[in-house]
């Protein structure tokens, strides 16, 4: 009988396998242009200048020799302007949106249009230092601007918006949005702007936000203005839609009228003033509702001809904070109106 140990099964027989290898380093300096361009293109501009285009000098060639990433420019606060600055000299000229919020002034205006004349795309967003003098300036030198944008923009209005209609007849889209509806007697109401925006031919997509266009304004604009196709008059309380204008608003594919919800606006928006013959203001639930002038209800001033004044010279009322960043405009209290 064969001995015990015979009989066991027999040993396995060790493997050794070689350890894994680490991949092989890659060299991102050798990753051709234009896949630099593209990781690039998903960046901000400041985030491009502050961080991949100090990377390697093959980088850093490729965000100062690639035209596309330039095209658009944001400057957003204080910091941004300066990254703006040195995005529209890597363009070189080339650049063809620009989108500023509370940095803006007629000094960076003027900047843009003695170097982008080929921008496309202007948003000014509660952008307080830029006036309309300034901006009447400036819009002289963007002729091939296809999109305008002034949201919260208190200093631009009037013959500015005449002024631009005139210099850039391509415009397709446009934006005048205010955060507050004013209305007063109606000798002070004379469509300046909506008879600026009548002369925007080729306009497509319009949004007018809390603004004192009447029925002849908007006339004007159906009038003059035949492949519009998206009409956003919210808050704009003087128009009174009578059965003559919903016939020339049946062509709009988009009609947003002044009482519809504001849900989807994403500025804040706040209560209506409203002053004439008829003197009404805004009630919390959404409708109109009369208005006691011997009862505050902390939307209005007891003064009625010092609100009155102020709202003509485009001022706010005392009564609201000071936005951040914004030029105090702002009567003193010692001052006679």
């Amino acid at each position: 009988m064969p001995p015990a140990s015979s009989l066991s099964s027999p040993r396995r027989r060790r493997c050794f396998t070689e350890a894994p290898q680490p991949p092989e380093a890659r060299d991102w300096r050798e990753l051709p242009r234009d896949a630099v361009a593209t990781v690039m293109g998903k960046l901000p501009v400041d985030g491009v200048l502050a961080g991949p285009a100090q990377v390697c000098r093959n980088w850093r060639h490729a965000t100062a020799e690639e035209p596309a990433l330039w095209r658009r420019v944001e400057a957003r606060f204080g910091a941004g302007l300066a990254a703006a600055r040195l995005a529209f000299w890597r363009s070189g000229g080339r650049a063809e949106a620009f989108e500023a919020e509370r940095v803006a002034d007629d000094r960076v205006l003027l900047y843009l249009a003695n170097w982008l004349s080929r921008l496309k795309s202007l948003c000014l967003i509660s952008c307080y230092s830029v006036s309309s003098e300034g901006f009447i300036d400036a819009i002289q030198g963007f002729p091939l601007l296809e999109k305008l944008e002034l949201s919260l923009c208190k200093n631009i209005f009037g013959e500015a918006i005449e002024a631009a209609g005139k210099a850039c007849p391509h415009i397709k889209r446009f934006r005048l949005s205010n955060d507050r509806f004013y209305s007063f007697e109606d000798e002070y109401i004379n469509d300046q702007e909506a008879h600026g925006i009548s002369t925007m031919h080729e306009l497509r997509s319009l949004q007018l936000f809390a603004n004192n266009i009447t029925n002849k304004g908007l006339v004007a604009i159906l009038d003059n203005c035949p492949n519009l196709e998206y009409l956003d008059i919210h808050h704009c309380f003087n128009v009174q839609l009578d059965a003559a204008l919903k016939a020339k608003c049946s062509s709009i594919k988009t009609l947003r009228l002044p009482n519809d919800i504001t849900d989807d606006y994403e500025f804040e928006v706040k209560s209506p003033i409203r002053f004439n013959s008829n003197v009404n203001s805004h009630s919390d639930d959404g409708g109109w509702k009369p208005y006691d002038p011997f009862k505050s209800d902390g939307n209005m001033l007891d003064d009625f001809d010092k609100l009155r004044t102020m709202l003509l010279m485009n001022r706010e009322p005392s009564i609201h904070m000071e936005e951040p960043g914004e030029i105090s405009e702002h009567i003193s209290e010692d001052e006679e109106l």
